[in-house]
């Protein structure tokens, strides 16, 4: 890891650039590109075995590159049959056990659909669900965090409050921040200032206190939205994200862990040293915009 930043960042998924096939060949240009961190982009299905995943394991160890995990898209903890409940079970089960074997702690996934079920109903179906498979991957010595990505969808469940609470309810539950997402979410331009960020981590250090904000897992990329939410990630050049502020509030914050990057190619890398490269230059320069433990914003 890169000892001056507090931050770990990574593209999720393979760099678009890395010049041979497999995972231990991402984790070792991750490191010649001088980032900390991959996540694994398992988002359509888990279908590595327990020798590839030593294998993985290995090169982030040797290089000295931390992982997470991207479980499938094609979870939902709201599913409306038994079926499809049994069948998202399995997937974000599987992502957990072989991601552990991998080496990877924090496992991400997209929580579901609120179907048009009022929220409070939603948030009391998927809390039971995660303390079912928390339980499981507990008595199974599986030592993950199951991160709950706040998503960009109004459809979606997934807001930052109802990620906060989850991981208040449920042991072993965090969430994965994904500060486009709340942006898009929105769909009227605001979640975007140095402000907003900043009375977003306050809430999360409210929520679940210093040891929150120390670590930290977050998707940050440009996104095109719509009045209804996301529509696209799209290259930090084309988005209207202020990106800057959100890492200026970082560093205010004392914040630590790890960034994911989901740029779309041929930006994927570019973008990602770019955001480490201007928090490493606010992380240098020393300065801060104001003190946070002093004037949390309303």
């Amino acid at each position: 890891m890169n000892p001056f930043l507090p931050l770990r960042f990574g593209t999720v998924g393979a760099p678009q650039t890395t010049p041979k096939p497999g995972t231990p060949a991402a984790i070792e240009y991750s490191r010649l590109l001088g980032l900390d961190h991959l996540e694994l982009a398992w988002v359509q299905s888990v279908s590595v075995g327990e020798k590839t995943c030593a294998e993985i394991k290995a090169a982030a160890e040797k290089f000295g590159v931390t992982l997470s995990v991207h479980a499938p898209y094609f979870i939902n903890l709201n599913s409306q049959t038994a079926d499809l409940m049994a069948k998202s079970d399995a997937r974000l089960l599987k992502a957990a056990r072989m991601g552990y074997l991998a080496g990877a702690r924090n496992i991400v996934f997209h929580p579901g659909s609120y179907h048009g079920q009022p929220p409070e109903q939603v948030y009391e179906r998927v809390k039971d669900k995660l303390l079912e498979l928390t339980g499981i991957l507990r008595a199974e010595g599986v030592d993950v965090i199951l991160r709950v990505e706040t998503m960009g969808k109004t459809a979606m469940f997934g807001t930052l409050d109802e990620t906060l609470q989850l991981a208040r309810d449920v042991p072993g539950v965090l969430p994965c921040i994904d500060w486009a997402h709340l942006h898009a979410r929105r769909g009227d331009g605001t979640f975007n200032s140095y402000a907003e960020f900043a009375a977003a981590l306050a809430q999360v250090r409210a929520a679940l206190g210093e040891a929150g904000l120390k670590s930290l897992h977050c998707h940050l990329s440009g996104i095109e939205y719509t009045a209804k939410g996301e529509r696209k990630h799209v290259p930090l050049n084309q988005a209207d994200l202020h990106y800057r502020e959100l890492l200026q509030a970082f560093a205010d914050f004392g914040v630590e862990g790890s960034v994911g990057v989901e740029a779309p190619e041929p930006f994927h890398v570019a973008d990602c040293l770019t955001l480490q490269a201007t928090f490493r230059q606010i992380v240098d320069g020393g300065k801060t915009a104001r003190d946070p433990q002093m004037d949390d914003p309303a």
